[in-house]
């Protein structure tokens, strides 16, 4: 009896403990279940499944929701990080029920509506981040009363009205981090007045929005400011002088495109320059589209020499361009563009040996071009055009390896085109447009097979024959060779340059027939050969091309009859004029004589006749091939517990384990719910532990939707995952099949996939760094690269994304999930194994998922290594912007190529700098800029490159390989390994303020 009534007593005891613990979160489990009821998550996992009164879940082991560590039962919620989880709906008020809240980040989402005035309650945030989102309406007062507050980001939303005085003036100077940046605030910036001393601020972000007014001179007491941006606002008045000579921290200074005016009646930068000498950390200066008068004085030559970017360009600043800008030595940029600046090019500035990008176009430059420029060994990109340089092209040019981007236009330069211009062997821009050079085109340069944007030679003297090394250029958007004396005739290998979307031969003394491979040209949209002495008819692929819009053949000698039908059918009389025997139904040109053609009761049995032949001739082939290829896939029907050792190049009669199906009930908990780590189209994922303590990974196919695929998507992955051995592609333990179910075994990633670290929630790392990111595209691309080209069965993938990369305890990528993927023949590995062998055929299935799939597979085009290069293209793209492909493809109908292609080259800087922060989260050193600069834009170019819509013009995965090969040990070179370690400093710096309370 005395044992009964202790455990009834401890029992009790218990029960009034859990209620003790219960009552102490109910308030904020409330709060949360009410905001969660506003919110919908358009990610395919639902993100807060684990919130739920339901829930057997504590309230502190919800995603995203962190409690104190304090001992006994008082422990509060202190954090809510719902991050980048694709979450829409509205912010409920009832958050600010939690008063114990130290932190509330809810960015990178799709949240709509007002911010609650109620976050203005909690006593103790410290950090509240809201970027990202889609909130509307002005910024409540109300926040001024979050008195501790640290960190607040309200950065790229829809905001608008004036920005409130009691966010900056309540007497609190615990602000070290605001960015309100990229919407619509207006009116001045308000620190007048009493209690406005932001003494511990450290970034202010105010760009692109409508600002107008001064810059407050009561900023001058934030002396400890390391980044000021108020660009792209209507700000005015005199560059502050006084402020930034009382900032001795600045490193990033953005004063670019307002309404700022130099000193002295706009005629003096000096005193500007002269303030800024004291900022002996100031990294970059923009100072653009202002309209500053006066000269650039020599004291821009005493700036820090951590400088390594400083924009002046579209002022109006004249003068010569000093000497002394040189002692700069770690610039790696300098943009004096758009002014009225003259003299010539100091040689100086040839000694600048980090210099990477050079503008100094539409000025009024003389003189001729120094050859010293060939000393400069970064140089990417030299941009001297609208200026009245003389003389020749230097053929020191040959020696800058790293130069991409040459734009000459526009000047008065004579002599002939370099030949070693050729050497220039990463050269994608070439523009020597409207100059005076003369002489023919070298073949050398003809053969760029780098220029892959455009080559403008036209309104030159350029005379001789169209050299046949054009046909090289097979990545080239656009060639312009108009208004030269180029004579001879229009190569037919021009239809080689299949990426082709303008071609303009126009003003020259061209003759022969137009080719009619032009007119196969598969993006060509726009074509000009007026004004030639062409002949012959116009090619009837011309006018059924499908894509051209725009086409010129007047004052020519053209004939034959012309139709008003396709690509013809919106042309006028305008585009054929000049061509006095064309005939057809174009408004304005005259009719064809008709012509009786006695044969067609003839013509018409023969053609039936030879298609009936070759229809037979083509049953017959396709019956051999189908035989060949059953004998060459024989491996397929042989034991599936037989494996293949291709290093030794012999089978293994090894077997894998066998696990039951009770081993991985008991292992999962009865695939619990709670070990569920992951789900897809053909099955979800769960995370369990063998009983030798084993972790293991178990994919239950879904047997319904894996029906939908001839031959089983189970039988499928079996085959592929046991015939591919390569470290970086999943290795599967072990199968398990039994009616109505089947499973694939695998070790478990302790890491995760690289979607949960680029999008992450509840309990993972804020991010994962640049280096680490290239060096997990460098992996996936190698495994892809052996399933393409170097595996026994070789395989297209057919579904790459980030959930189908695993990272191990090294952060080392396995690509993993071949459910839909396709095998291709071991011959010729962009032609797919017959749709007669049943295990491999996906007939009827669009290969991928949405916003990764390559377009040509929405216009029924069979799976190909092509389309994995695409979709890994895709995901350079994601992991620079930061934007799910299918964010872009829903919000803004458009696909992540085309929508970083829109911001191609002239717009990329945002993109770049919102990289570099999103894995940095601090300003960087100079060093580290340039580095992760370059990374950032060579990932960009190859994911522009992979995602081309012509297949053919992708690279191969071995390039993509080799290339990202190349990179990583770019960024991981000795400098770069100095720079990393100072990163992590950085970083540490970071979390003192987006965290600076321990949870």
């Amino acid at each position: 009896m005395g044992c009964r009534q202790f455990f009834l007593c401890l029992t009790l005891l218990l029960f009034l403990v859990a209620g003790d613990e219960s009552s102490e979160l109910s308030n904020e489990r409330a709060a949360l279940l009410e905001f969660k009821s506003g919110v919908v998550s358009s990610h395919p996992v639902d993100r807060l499944a684990s919130w739920g009164s339901s829930s057997a879940l504590p309230v502190c082991n919800w995603t995203g929701v962190e409690c104190s560590n304090n001992a006994g039962n008082s422990r509060q919620i202190v954090q809510i990080d719902l991050s980048g989880m694709s979450l829409h709906g509205t912010i409920s008020a009832s958050l600010s029920n939690i008063s114990s809240l130290l932190v509330l980040d809810l960015s990178h989402n799709f949240f709509r509506g007002r911010i609650p005035w109620q976050l203005g309650r909690i006593p103790h945030l410290k950090q509240l981040s809201l970027s990202w989102n889609l909130l509307e309406g002005g910024i409540p007062p109300e926040l001024g009363f979050l008195r501790e507050l640290v960190y607040l980001d309200l950065g790229s939303n829809k905001l608008f009205d004036e920005i409130p005085q009691p966010l900056f003036c309540n007497g609190s100077s615990a602000l070290e981090y605001v960015d309100l940046s990229n919407n619509s605030l207006s009116g001045e910036i308000p620190l007048k007045g009493h209690g406005c001393e932001l003494t511990r601020l450290r970034f202010l972000l105010l760009w692109s929005n409508k600002l107008v007014g001064t810059i407050p001179p009561s900023l001058s007491k934030s002396t400890d400011l390391e980044w000021l941006d108020v660009e792209s606002n209507n700000l005015t008045g005199e560059l502050p002088s006084e402020i930034v000579s009382k900032m001795p921290k600045l490193q990033f200074l953005y004063l670019s495109y307002n309404k700022f005016v130099t000193q002295d009646g706009n005629t003096n930068l000096s005193p500007f320059l002269s303030a800024l000498v004291r900022a002996e950390n100031l990294q970059e200066l923009e100072l653009a589209g202002n309209g500053l008068g006066g000269e650039i004085p020599p004291i821009i030559g005493d700036l820090s020499t951590n400088l390594v970017q400083i924009h002046l360009d579209q002022n109006l600043l004249y003068g010569p361009i000093p000497p002394q800008i040189s002692n700069l030595v770690n610039l790696t940029l300098l943009n004096l563009s758009a002014n009225l600046l003259n003299g010539t090019i100091p040689l100086e500035l040839c000694r600048m040996a980090k210099l990477e990008r050079l503008y100094l176009s539409n000025n009024s430059i003389s003189g001729e071009i120094p050859a010293e420029f060939g000393n400069l060994p970064h140089l990417g990109l030299l941009d001297l055009s609208k200026n009245e340089l003389s003389g020749s092209i230097p053929d020191s040019f040959a020696n800058l390896s790293q130069l991409r981007r040459l734009l000459l236009y526009e000047n008065r330069l004579s002599g002939t085109i370099p030949r070693s211009l050729g050497e220039c062997v990463n050269l994608e821009i070439l523009d020597l447009a409207r100059n005076e050079i003369s002489g023919g085109i070298p073949g050398e340069v003809a053969g760029l097979r780098s220029l892959k944007l455009y080559l403008n030679l036209s309104g030159n003297y350029l005379d001789g024959a169209l050299p046949l090394e054009l046909s090289k250029m097979d990545m080239v958007l656009a060639i312009d060779l108009s208004s030269n004396n180029i004579s001879g005739t229009i190569p037919s290998q021009l239809g080689s340059c299949i990426a082709l979307e303008f071609l303009n031969l126009s003003g020259n003394s061209m003759e022969g027939p137009l080719p009619a491979s032009i007119g196969k040209l598969p993006y060509l949209k726009s074509l000009d050969v007026s004004s030639n002495q062409l002949n012959g008819s116009i090619p009837q692929t011309l006018q059924t091309s499908l894509t051209l819009k725009q086409l010129n053949f007047s004052f020519n000698m053209f004939s034959g009859n012309i139709s008003n039908n396709g690509s013809f059918s919106s042309l006028t009389m305008e585009s054929f004029m000049g061509n006095q025997a064309l005939c057809g139904t174009i408004k304005g040109m005259h009719s064809c004589k008709k012509k009786k053609h006695p044969y067609n009761s003839i013509t018409m049995p023969l053609i039936v006749s030879l298609f009936a032949v070759f229809s037979l001739c083509l049953f017959v082939y396709r019956s051999i091939s189908k035989s060949k290829l059953r004998s060459q896939l024989g491996i397929f029907s042989r034991q599936d517990d037989m494996d293949y050792d291709e290093e030794k190049g012999k089978k293994n009669d090894h077997k894998y384990p066998r696990i039951s199906y009770k081993q991985l009930i008991q292992a999962t908990g009865g695939f619990n719910p709670s070990t569920l780590i992951g789900s897809g189209r053909f099955g979800q994922v769960y995370k369990g532990v063998l009983q030798d303590n084993t972790r293991i990974a178990v994919k239950v196919l879904d047997s319904k939707t894996a029906g939908e695929i001839k031959g089983g998507s189970f039988k499928r992955e079996c085959q592929v995952l046991r015939r591919t051995r390569h470290r970086n592609l999943i290795r599967i333990i072990t199968t398990c099949s039994r009616p109505g179910f089947n499973a694939l075994v695998f070790p478990l990633m302790t890491n995760g996939s690289l979607e949960r670290h680029l999008y992450p929630s509840h309990g993972l790392n804020p991010g994962l760094s640049l280096v680490q990111l290239i060096g997990i595209c460098r992996d996936v691309a190698e495994g892809v690269a052996y399933l393409h080209h170097h595996s026994l069965v070789r395989v297209v993938h057919c579904d790459l994304k980030p959930s189908n990369i695993l990272l191990d305890d090294d952060m080392t990528a396995l690509v993993t999930d071949f459910g839909i993927s396709k095998l291709v023949n071991g011959v010729d590995e962009l032609k797919l194994v017959d749709d007669s062998v049943s295990f491999e055929s996906t007939d009827g299935l669009l290969c991928g998922s949405l916003g990764y799939i390559a377009p040509e597979y929405g216009m029924g085009k069979r799976a190909s290594t092509q389309g994995d290069v695409y979709s890994f293209g895709v995901l350079l793209l994601e992991i620079i912007t930061g934007r799910r492909p299918t964010d872009v493809l829903f919000h803004e109908g458009s696909n992540l190529h085309e929508w970083v292609k829109s911001q191609y080259p002239h717009k990329l800087s945002p993109i770049v700098e919102q990289a570099i922060l999103r894995y940095a989260a601090m300003a960087l050193p100079s060093s580290l800029n340039s580095v992760w600069e370059d990374a950032i834009l060579e990932m960009i170019d190859l994911g522009l490159m992979c995602t081309q819509y012509n297949p053919s013009t992708r690279p191969t995965m071995v390039d993509v390989a080799h290339e990202m090969g190349k990179l990583k040990d770019y960024v991981t070179s000795p400098p770069s390994l100095l720079i990393q370690a100072t990163q992590s400093k950085l970083d540490a710096a970071a979390s003192s303020i987006k965290a600076p309370v321990n949870l």
